[in-house]
């Protein structure tokens, strides 16, 4: 490593140092959440750069010459070979459960030190790892599940109990997920249509690349554009009463709708 690069990870260690100490000598509530932040950046920056590396290295040895099941067992619909920056794009939503979007916030109410230090602790030695360790597992099992290889690795019974117990654990995250997601948007015709205009969005960008016309960034440049009109848009539908009952809905037709877009996502091809 250069001694350009050398200071530069040291300027960001130092960083993070600063911003967890004004985490941990603020007295009050009141504290920018741009410590939190810069806090998180730095902590999680090092640990990509240097603990991920040498997992990487020395505890998966990863080969970029490995082929991929989505390559040996391409079939079009859930292997299927992707470039890199859409599986990271899959895999990062896949990750946004309700851990790091509820937990943060829960954490928070404790005091700002001990939630920091425990989500970016937490995400450094255990669920980064975890979650590492397991898709790697799961490559170079031809994409099995957990359960899966679990039963494989440790007895039939054992299996059969961590595929129930995962599917246990993912329905209760996903429920709570789902109430959280229902009660922010009921009567919330701004959120709906927000989240509504994603869809299309996604489909098209979907199509797009499928067919090998479009390139990653100018699909990418389409989606950030039509989710920052969604996102903005929304705030003038209450000048149009008709076109704003259309996104007016309570928690009970909310409940539903999210219903059915998870079957329809979970049989819909991945792409």
């Amino acid at each position: 490593m250069s001694l350009w690069k050398k200071l530069l990870w040291f300027a960001v260690a130092a960083l993070g140092t600063w911003a967890v100490a004004i985490l941990a000598l603020s007295r009050g509530e009141k504290i920018s959440a741009l410590w939190i932040v810069a806090a998180g950046f730095c902590a999680l920056s090092i640990s990509y750069r240097f603990y991920s590396k040498w997992l990487a290295a020395k505890v998966l040895v990863l080969n970029e010459d490995r082929a991929t099941p989505a390559v040996l067992r391409n079939d079009n619909k859930d292997y299927v070979p992707t470039n890199r920056w859409m599986v990271f794009g899959h895999h990062f939503a896949a990750i946004a459960g309700p851990g790091p979007l509820v937990g943060p916030v829960l954490a928070a109410q404790f005091g700002f030190l001990p939630g920091t230090l425990w989500i970016l602790i937490g995400a450094t030695l255990g669920g980064g790892v975890h979650d590492m360790i397991v898709l790697f597992a799961s490559i170079r099992r031809g994409g099995k599940t957990l359960g899966q290889m679990v039963r494989e690795e440790i007895g039939r019974g054992v299996g059969l109990l961590a595929l129930v117990s995962v599917l246990a654990i993912m329905i209760i995250l996903l429920a709570v997920l789902a109430l959280v997601v229902v009660q922010a948007l009921a009567e919330s015709p701004w959120g709906v249509f927000t989240i509504a205009v994603t869809i299309p969005i996604a489909l098209i960008m979907g199509i797009g690349l499928r067919t090998g016309k479009v390139s990653v960034m100018a699909i990418t440049v389409f989606g950030l554009l039509g989710l920052a009109f969604g996102v903005w848009g929304g705030q003038f539908l209450a000048h149009f009463p008709a076109l704003e009952s259309w996104f007016r809905h309570d928690q009970k037709w909310l409940a539903w709708a999210i219903m059915i877009y998870g079957l329809a996502a979970s049989i819909l091809p991945v792409w």
